[in-house]
């Protein structure tokens, strides 16, 4: 299994000050190196998912809004209260709206700002990119993007899945100063395409850490890292939670009514891969 490439992390902005509590998991400080475990990044869409997927032992979050539409931007006061209360690095998700992955220059504007939101509040790393409408990558406009988070580390999300050649997708993505990928291969989750995730790696080598995400759960994530010599994955478990049932007549709220069953992080399962992972 490959040694974690645990990037050294410095908030220059806020430089929040975090409770012991937290720091003794990764040693003195945010700085110091992780062990050889394989890192867990759980996807996170409130302060109180943060802190749950924190105390069940992941290494890392991505933050995200409106997870119904794949994760959107999060909002600034939601980034500040993690970076404030949270004792794990937050990569921040940026996304205008759902939908598909490709931009035209108004909303690049807006990412490009908003980039700048996050770095503000303190984030440790952004997680976004652009696809043209083929599905290639959008080579000029993910440049924008990265340019911005500098010097901050950008992963390019899942939309790296639906490039139609991902060897060539990952060439660009190198050559531009990505730092992650986020993918599962092309596949429908991450264990079918764990074989094309470690042709990446291969091809990447040091220059670019391979996420592996999608649909990661405990019972297979020893065989995905073993088959796909990951050293970082990726998860987002979830329970639905029952909400209590409000109606007034045909009020309605968006596409959903008050009331609606939601889904949100399940932290038991996110305990449950980070007792798999730790397993020798």
């Amino acid at each position: 299994m490959r040694q974690v490439n645990w990037l050294a992390f410095k908030v220059t902005r806020r430089s929040p000050s975090f409770p012991s509590r937290f720091l003794s998991r990764t040693g003195s400080s945010l700085t110091e190196s992780m062990p050889n475990t394989p890192l867990l990044e759980a996807c996170v869409e409130t302060l109180t998912e943060a802190i749950q997927a924190a105390d069940a032992g992941a290494s890392r979050l991505e933050v995200c809004g409106c997870m119904s539409e794949a994760g959107t931007t999060p909002s600034i006061g939601l980034v500040s209260a993690i970076v404030d209360r949270v004792g794990v690095p937050a990569f921040v998700m940026i996304r205008p709206r759902g939908g598909d992955f490709s931009f035209n220059e108004n909303e690049l504007d807006v990412m490009r700002r908003d980039i700048e939101a996050v770095k503000n509040a303190g984030a440790h790393g952004i997680v976004s990119g652009a696809l043209e409408p083929g599905g290639a990558i959008d080579r000029d406009a993910t440049l924008s993007l990265v340019e911005a988070a500098a010097p901050l580390p950008f992963t390019f999300h899942r939309a790296f899945d639906l490039a139609p050649g991902l060897e060539m997708a990952l060439e660009v993505l190198m050559s531009i100063g990505v730092r992650r990928v986020l993918t599962s291969g092309g596949a429908s989750t991450a264990l079918v395409g764990a074989d094309a995730i470690a042709r990446l790696g291969r091809r990447a080598g040091d220059r670019v850490t391979m996420v592996a995400g999608g649909g990661v759960r405990a019972p297979h994530v020893c065989e995905l890292v073993q088959l796909s010599g990951v050293s970082e994955v990726h998860a987002r478990p979830t329970r639905m939670r029952s909400a209590r049932p409000v109606s007034r007549g045909e009020i309605r709220f968006g596409s959903n009514a008050p009331g609606v069953d939601r889904s949100e992080l399940d932290p038991d399962a996110v305990r449950a891969i980070v007792r798999a992972l730790a397993t020798p």
